[in-house]
């Protein structure tokens, strides 16, 4: 074979060193996303299949082991039969007190004329007592009264009464004042007019 001249055989390394350059660029400006489909683009597929939509049901969870549910129980959280809820008092801890009535009230003493009509209990001084009646019963100018049992003679003929400024008037028949008493709170007290001597009226 004959031999090339070196400024010829540099010349062809330099073109040979070229075009595999170019082959390799062109290569690369053709890979995958320019021009053809690279070996990956192949590869891209959904991996998951696709869920069906529906309506999504609910049921009641099964009882605790060993609990059996009753056959017409409602569902754990459901409200009772006829849809209404018992409402619950709250609990505010507060203790009520026993209510003490109130203390009954006093009698009422009526004054005047009208508070004394009835039957009395008379005591004089000597301690002696009888039973002295006043009666809303008119006696001419005066009202009837009576008196039985009573040791004293003065007192046993009192015949009638009468109410005048605050006082009672006990009277013989004839229009004698046997005695005169003024109301103490629930009593009479007073004297006999004859003797003086003090005299009690109470019921």
């Amino acid at each position: 074979m004959p031999t090339m001249p070196r400024p010829l055989l540099s010349t062809v390394a330099v073109l040979a060193l070229a075009s595999g350059l170019g082959a390799c660029a062109s290569q690369r400006l053709e890979g995958p996303g320019r021009g053809r489909p690279g070996p990956q683009a192949a590869l891209v597929e959904p991996l998951v299949p696709a869920i069906p939509s529906g309506a999504v049901t609910t049921a009641p969870l099964a009882p605790p082991p060993g609990v059996a549910a009753a056959p017409d129980a409602p569902p754990p959280g459901a409200p009772p039969v006829g849809g209404e809820v018992a409402a619950v008092a709250p609990n505010t801890g507060i203790i009520a007190e026993p209510v003490t009535p109130p203390p009954p009230a006093p009698p009422v003493t009526t004054t005047g004329r009208a508070g004394v009509v009835g039957a009395w209990t008379a005591r004089d001084a000597t301690g002696g007592t009888c039973k002295v009646s006043l009666s809303s019963a008119p006696a001419l100018d005066l009202y009837k009264a009576s008196a039985s049992g009573c040791p004293n003679k003065d007192l046993a003929r009192v015949s009638a009464w009468d109410y005048r400024d605050g006082e009672v008037y006990l009277y013989q028949p004839g229009g004698t004042v046997a005695a005169r008493l003024r109301q103490a709170g629930g009593s009479l007290d007073g004297a006999l007019t004859k003797s003086g001597a003090s005299l009690a009226l109470a019921r």
